[in-house]
């Protein structure tokens, strides 16, 4: 059946459903690991990605060899950028100000992107701001509803976390947001400029260029506890081994690889005005862990905040998706 047939259609739900179910993964791995710090999950994570990534290099080697050297470093800047700040940030954000808040920061990613790729536009191809205004009060409204717990209860002195905390991991959230808003406008950037190359040789490259990122990143954490004397991890993998190389092998390879591979799927099988609307998979399944991991359902406001934010997201992207047709 086409693109657009009830069989097709279904099969790529299912694949963006599977991939949002992996991509879910990364944000309750910091509450499972909370005697690790983000810095060191993200190395964890990109260098089992990269292991991955380097077997996966044997079958591409004559298009990875057609790379010029302008293309590795910025493959390498890509890494940097979309996967180890990105998830440094992200993971950090979660110790500290909990996981729903930066989670539903994260799932506004698809309206971010879009509005700064609106702005970053000249005449044609802009959507109109008066499109987008019911998305926007949507989302800002959802988040304000999600951080009124949090910020009552830091008000009341009833919180785990300081304030300071807090607004730390907000602002480590936010850092994530922009992060992961660069790097898909640059991304694609690149491979529209180098049509002769596929995306997957280019998802290869940019698994290769974290590896001796991950890798110098732990010689640097031990480098810097060597030379401070202060322990921030029990090297080489912490104080639950065993555990940690399991959760970054599952993510290295279900989140990292499996989902884009889903998530591909999906698109190539769904017509865009559904395809942009189903990220918000990734966002709902992480929720889910959440709350699973924190043994509660969400309160009646966080669950409007929620309701409003996934709103606003699927007004945002049909603006964007109207405003091309």
């Amino acid at each position: 059946m086409g693109r657009g047939g009830g069989a097709g259609v279904g099969a790529g739900v299912a694949n963006a459903a599977g991939a949002g179910l992996l991509w879910g993964m990364i944000f309750v791995v910091p509450l499972l690991l909370p005697h690790y710090p983000g810095i060191v999950l993200s190395f964890g994570r990109y260098l089992a990605f990269g292991l991955i990534a380097a077997v996966l290099a044997l079958f591409a080697l004559p298009a990875l060899r057609s790379l010029q050297r302008a293309d590795w470093l910025e493959a390498l800047k890509l890494s940097l950028v979309g996967n180890i700040i990105y998830y440094a940030t992200l993971a950090s954000a979660i110790q500290l100000a909990g996981a729903p808040v930066p989670t539903l920061l994260i799932g506004t990613l698809p309206v971010v992107i879009a509005v700064t790729s609106n702005l970053l536009q000249r005449g044609t191809g802009q959507v109109a701001w008066r499109h987008l205004a019911p998305a926007l009060m949507a989302i800002l409204s959802g988040l304000a509803c999600v951080n009124m717990k949090e910020v009552m209860a830091l008000s009341a002195g009833t919180s785990s976390r300081s304030v300071d905390a807090y607004a730390f991991g907000v602002l480590l959230a936010l850092i994530a947001v922009a992060s992961w808003t660069w790097y898909p406008i640059r991304n694609g950037a690149w491979l529209k400029a180098n049509p002769g190359h596929t995306s997957a040789t280019w998802a290869t490259a940019q698994g290769l260029t974290t590896l001796p990122l991950a890798l110098l990143g732990f010689l640097l954490l031990a480098m810097g506890q060597s030379l401070t004397g202060k322990e921030w991890l029990a090297f080489p993998l912490g104080p639950t081994p065993v555990f940690f190389v399991g959760l970054m092998l599952a993510i290295g390879f279900g989140a990292s690889w499996l989902g884009t591979l889903l998530w591909n799927r999906a698109s190539q099988l769904l017509p865009t005005s559904l395809s942009g609307q189903l990220i918000v998979f990734e966002t709902l399944a992480a929720l889910v862990y959440v709350f699973v991991w924190y043994r509660r359902a969400p309160t009646a406001l966080e669950l409007t905040g929620i309701t409003l934010l996934i709103g606003g997201v699927v007004l945002g992207v049909r603006a964007f998706q109207q405003a091309r047709q």
